[in-house]
C-alpha cells in the first residue's frame, strides 16, 4: 500500500493506468459487460464500484482536455431507460477532482463495443447498475 494512493486501486491498474497514453481509452466496465468478448487486455476489480473506482482513479488520471469529449457511456436500448441516478453518481464522483467536466457522450450499444475493441483496457468491475458502463480518455499529465 502508498501513501496518498486509494487501496482500491490494485498494483495492475496502476501499472495500467501508467502504461497509459495521451488518447488512450480505459472502459470500467459494469459486472455483465462482456470484456473479454472485445478486448484482449481486461482487468478484474471484482466486488468495485464504478463511482468509488473513478474517485479512486481521476485523482491520478488526467482527463482529455483537447476532446469534446472525454467521457462516454452506453446509450439504452430502443425500449429500454436509462437510470439517471447511475450517470449522476459516476459524476458526483467526476467532479471531485474535474468539477469542470465536460457532458458525458452517449453512445449506441454496438458503437461502443466497437470502440472497447480499440481501447486500452478493460477494467471489469462489480457494478451492477444497468448501462453501467463508462469510457474514459485520457490527457496529457501537466508538469508541476
Amino acid at each position: 500500500m502508498l501513501k496518498g494512493i486509494s487501496p482500491l486501486l490494485s498494483p495492475e491498474l496502476l501499472a495500467l493506468l501508467c502504461r497509459m497514453g495521451h488518447g488512450d481509452e480505459i472502459v470500467l466496465a459494469d459486472a455483465h459487460f462482456p470484456a473479454e468478448s472485445f478486448n484482449n487486455n481486461v482487468l478484474r476489480a471484482d466486488g468495485l464500484k464504478i463511482p468509488e473506482l473513478l474517485a479512486a482513479i481521476l485523482p491520478l488520471f488526467e482527463l482529455d482536455q483537447y476532446t469534446d469529449h472525454p467521457l462516454m457511456m452506453m446509450s439504452a436500448v430502443e425500449g429500454d431507460t436509462l437510470d439517471p441516478q447511475v450517470e449522476d453518481s459516476y459524476l458526483e464522483s467526476i467532479r471531485k477532482t474535474n468539477p469542470e467536466v465536460k457532458p458525458v457522450l452517449r453512445i449506441e450499444r454496438f458503437d461502443f463495443y466497437e470502440r472497447t475493441k480499440s481501447a486500452f483496457a478493460v477494467v471489469v468491475t462489480g457494478e451492477l447498475a444497468k448501462y453501467g458502463n463508462i469510457i474514459l480518455k485520457k490527457g496529457v499529465t501537466p508538469v508541476e
